[in-house]
C-alpha cells in the first residue's frame, strides 16, 4: 500500500494480464457479524483484510468473541450464540458503515452498555432512520452528538420488553444498510425463549452475567416494512443470501415486507468462503474496456456472483466492453472505441457506478447516471466529489440531487490534475483510470492510502498489468560516501517509487567473485560478467537476498566496497549489469543511485542530480560511521582511500564518474539529509505538471 501524501501515475498506454481481487467488503463484514452471533465455530476463508474489516474484528474481539487467525489468513471464529460475554464496551468503528450500522442494531438487542464512535466523516453519515426503527421496538439509543448521527450510546433492554406486535417500519430510500442491519440483528428477538435471568427489565446485568433476557416476546414472527422505495436492492440480496447460509430463511413480499420466522436461530455453516469484491472488479472491467492490449482476466468473482455490483458488467457491455465469464473469473477486452455513451439508472450498482463516471470521459457523447442520491451519504458526498474532480481533468459536468452527467473529453482536452480523494477509497481507484488518456498526461492521486478501506494493494495490482510508454526516473549520481544511497532511499520512500542501489549490484558481483575464487582482472573478466548477468538477487524489506541468503551485512564491509570498485572497472561486467539495472524501471517510478545512472543507464531520466561533497567532509562522515561500528581507522587514511577511488572511478574507460550534462549539482557538504531530500523533491516538483501538493 502507498502511504505517501500523493501518488503520481504517469501516462499509461495499455494493459494486459491477470489480477486476483481481495474479498468483498460487503460480504466480509456481514459474515463476521453473523459468525459472531451464531452458535458454533465458523472458519472464514478469503476474508478481506482492510480497514473496515479490521475495525469489525476489533469490535467483535472487544465484545468477547474468540478469533484465531492462521498463517494462510483463514479465521476461526467461536460464535457467541447470541449472548455477549462483555456487557460494557466503547467501540471505534472508523468510517465503516458496514460495521457501524449492523453493530448498532445487534448491540441494541444484545443487552449491554455500549458507546459507538468513528472518524469525523462517520459522524456526518446518517443513522437516524435505523435508530428510529430500533426505538419503535423499545430499544434505548442516545445520540452523543448531532441528532440522527453517530456517535451513539446504547443502553440495555430486556427482550421481553420489545414491542413486536406490529411491523417495524424503516426507510429504504436513504441507505439499504439500515434494512440490512435489522435483518442481521432481529433473529436475536425471534429465537425460542431462553431462561429468564434474575434482573429487572431494562437494567444492566452484573459483570459476568449472560445477557440478553428471554421472555414471552421471544419465539414469534418479526415483520419489517420498508417505507418508500428501497434503494440498492442487490445489497439486500447479499444479506438474505448470507442469512440463509447461517440458518435464517427470511420471507419477503416484494421489496416492501420482510418476515423473520419465529424460532429463527443463527447456526454456523462451518466453513464459508468470501467472494472477491465485485465493486473492486469494476475498475479492472473498466480497464479492460479502456486500455489497448490483449485484455484483463479477473479471478475471484464471476458473472454468477451473489453481489449486485457484478451487474456492472451489463453497463460495461453497453459502453462497448467485451466481457466473457466462467466459474469465478471474468475476461474483459476493448471492443467498441470510443466507448458508447450511456444513460442508466444506477441505483442497483451505487458503488460500481462511480467507475462509469470516469469511463464516460472516453465515450462518444454525454453519459448520465441517474437515481444515485445515496452517493451523497457515502464516505463523502460522492456526487459533488466526482463532479469536482472530473472538472479538474477538463470535463464538462452537470449534477443534481440524484444524478450526474459527464461530457467526454476530446484529444487535446485533457489536463494534468491533482485528484482530491476526500478519504474515499472509490474516488482514488476510479480516477487512476484517467491515466489512460490519449493526451499522455499524468494523474496525481492525493492521499492514496485511503484505498486501505477495501483494497490496500489496489495500485500495486493496477501497476502489475498496466503499461507506460515512459516510467519516470530520478537519477542520483555521485562519488563514494557522498550520501547518495541514504538520499535515494528517502526520496523513493516519499514518492512511493522503486529504489535501485546500483552500488549494491556491484558489491554483490564482487562478493560472488570472491566466493568463486576469482580476481578482478582481465583474466577473469568474462567469468565475472557471466556471474553478474545471472545474479539471483532480490531486494526485500531493506534486505539483500542472494539465492535466499541475506547478505546485507557482508555488503557493508570496506572489503566489499573495494571489490565493487574493482569489478565496476571491468567493461564486460558493466555491460552484463546494464539490462539488470534497467529492469528496475517499473511503475510508478524509480529513484536510482550510482555513478553512471544519468550518463549511461537512464540518459532519458526526467531529473538527474549529481551529489557531491568535499573529500574531507566525506572522510569525516565515513569515519563516524566506522567508529560507531567499533572499526578502528583514521580520517587521513579514509580521505586518501576516497581520493584514490574518485580517481579510479573518474578515469576508467567505460562510464567514468562524471555529472551528466543536464544534471543538477548538489553539494551537501554543509547540508543535512533532510535538507538534501527537500531540495531534490523541489526540483522534481518543478518538472512535474501538477501544482504543489
Amino acid at each position: 500500500m502507498f502511504s505517501t501524501p500523493f501518488l503520481d501515475i504517469p501516462a499509461l498506454s495499455g494493459a494486459a494480464g491477470t489480477v486476483r481481487l481481495p474479498g468483498s467488503k460487503s460480504i466480509s463484514n456481514r459474515v463476521l457479524l453473523l459468525a459472531a452471533l451464531a452458535s458454533g465455530t465458523t472458519t472464514v476463508h478469503d476474508l478481506l483484510d482492510s480497514d473496515d474489516t479490521r475495525v469489525m474484528l476489533d469490535a467483535l474481539a472487544a465484545l468477547g468473541c474468540s478469533i484465531e487467525r492462521s498463517d494462510d489468513g483463514t479465521l476461526r471464529i467461536e460464535g457467541l450464540g447470541g449472548r455477549l460475554r462483555t456487557p460494557r464496551a466503547s467501540l471505534f468503528l472508523g468510517n465503516a458503515g458496514t460495521a457501524m450500522r449492523p453493530l448498532t442494531a445487534a448491540l441494541a438487542l444484545l443487552g449491554g452498555e455500549f458507546e459507538l464512535r468513528g472518524v469525523p466523516r462517520m459522524h456526518e453519515r446518517p443513522i437516524g432512520d435505523l435508530v428510529d426503527a430500533l426505538t419503535q421496538l423499545g430499544c434505548r439509543v442516545d445520540y452523543l452528538g448531532n441528532p440522527g448521527y453517530p456517535p451513539l450510546q446504547i443502553h440495555p433492554v430486556a427482550l421481553d420488553s420489545l414491542q413486536l406486535d406490529t411491523p417495524i417500519r424503516v426507510r429504504g430510500d436513504v441507505s439499504s444498510q439500515f434494512l440490512t442491519a435489522l435483518l442481521l440483528a432481529l433473529p436475536l428477538a425471534a429465537r425460542a425463549p431462553a431462561p429468564t435471568l434474575p434482573a429487572s427489565r431494562g437494567s444492566l446485568p452484573p459483570e459476568g452475567a449472560v445477557p440478553p433476557w428471554g421472555g414471552p416476546a421471544a419465539g414469534r414472527d418479526i415483520v419489517i416494512d420498508v417505507v418508500g422505495e428501497l434503494i440498492s436492492k442487490p445489497y439486500i440480496e447479499i444479506t438474505l443470501n448470507l442469512l440463509a447460509r447461517f440458518g435464517i430463511t427470511v420471507q419477503r413480499e416484494g421489496w416492501q415486507r420482510f418476515t423473520i420466522p419465529a424460532g429463527s436461530q443463527y447456526r454456523s455453516p462451518g466453513d464459508i468462503h468470501v467472494e472477491a469484491d465485485a465493486s473492486s472488479a469494476s475498475y479492472f472491467i473498466a480497464l479492460g474496456a479502456i486500455a489497448e492490449g490483449s485484455g484483463i482476466r479477473i479471478e475471484g468473482v464471476g458473472a454468477d456472483s451473489i453481489q449486485g455490483d457484478i451487474r456492472f458488467i451489463d453497463a460495461a457491455r453497453q459502453m462497448g466492453a467485451a466481457v466473457d465469464s466462467g466459474p469465478n473469473w471474468l475476461a474483459v477486452s476493448r471492443a467498441a472505441w470510443p466507448l458508447k455513451a450511456i444513460d442508466i439508472d444506477a441505483n442497483h450498482i451505487p458503488d460500481a457506478a462511480m467507475t462509469l463516471a470516469v469511463m464516460a470521459l472516453y465515450a462518444d457523447g454525454p453519459s448520465t447516471l441517474r437515481n444515485i442520491a445515496s452517493w451523497r451519504v457515502k464516505e463523502t458526498d460522492r456526487i459533488d466529489a466526482m463532479a469536482n474532480e472530473l472538472r479538474k481533468l477538463g470535463a464538462t459536468v452537470e449534477d443534481g440531487p440524484d444524478f450526474i452527467r459527464i461530457h467526454p473529453l476530446p484529444a487535446t482536452g485533457w489536463r494534468a490534475a491533482s485528484i482530491k480523494t476526500y478519504d474515499d477509497h472509490r474516488v482514488a481507484m476510479c480516477f487512476s483510470l484517467a491515466a489512460f488518456n490519449p493526451d499522455g498526461v499524468a494523474v496525481r492521486i492525493l492521499e492514496p492510502h485511503c484505498v486501505a478501506k477495501t483494497f490496500p494493494d489496489y495500485f500495486e495490482t493496477l501497476f502489475s498489468v498496466a503499461h507506460a510508454p515512459e516510467v519516470p526516473v530520478i537519477c542520483i549520481d555521485g562519488p563514494t560516501a557522498s550520501g547518495k544511497g541514504t538520499l535515494t532511499v528517502e526520496v523513493a520512500r516519499r514518492l512511493g517509487y522503486h529504489y535501485l542501489d546500483s552500488g549494491t549490484l556491484y558489491r554483490v558481483t564482487g562478493l560472488v567473485m570472491r566466493r568463486a575464487g576469482l580476481d578482478a582482472g582481465p583474466a577473469h573478466e568474462t567469468r565475472i560478467a557471466d556471474l553478474a548477468r545471472a545474479l539471483p538477487l532480490v531486494f526485500s524489506e531493506g534486505k539483500v537476498l542472494l539465492e535466499g541468503e541475506d547478505v546485507s551485512e557482508d555488503l557493508r564491509t570496506e572489503a566489499a566496497g573495494m571489490d565493487a570498485s574493482r569489478v565496476s572497472a571491468l567493461p564486460a561486467v558493466r555491460v552484463a549489469l546494464l539490462a539488470l539495472q534497467r529492469s528496475f524501471r517499473r511503475l510508478p517510478g524509480l529513484v536510482a543511485d550510482g555513478r553512471d545512472m544519468g550518463t549511461v543507464i537512464f540518459p532519458d531520466a526526467e531529473l538527474k542530480v549529481y551529489l557531491t561533497a568535499s573529500a574531507a567532509h566525506r572522510a569525516e562522515r565515513r569515519y563516524k560511521q566506522l567508529i560507531s561500528k567499533g572499526i578502528s581507522t583514521t580520517i587521513d587514511s579514509l580521505r586518501a582511500d576516497l581520493e584514490a577511488r574518485d580517481l579510479r572511478d573518474s578515469s576508467r574507460s567505460v562510464a567514468p564518474l562524471k555529472p551528466a550534462p543536464d544534471a543538477r549539482l548538489l553539494d551537501n557538504s554543509h547540508q543535512t539529509i533532510e535538507q538534501s531530500v527537500v531540495q531534490v523533491l523541489a526540483w522534481w516538483q518543478e518538472v512535474q505538471p501538477f501544482e504543489s501538493s
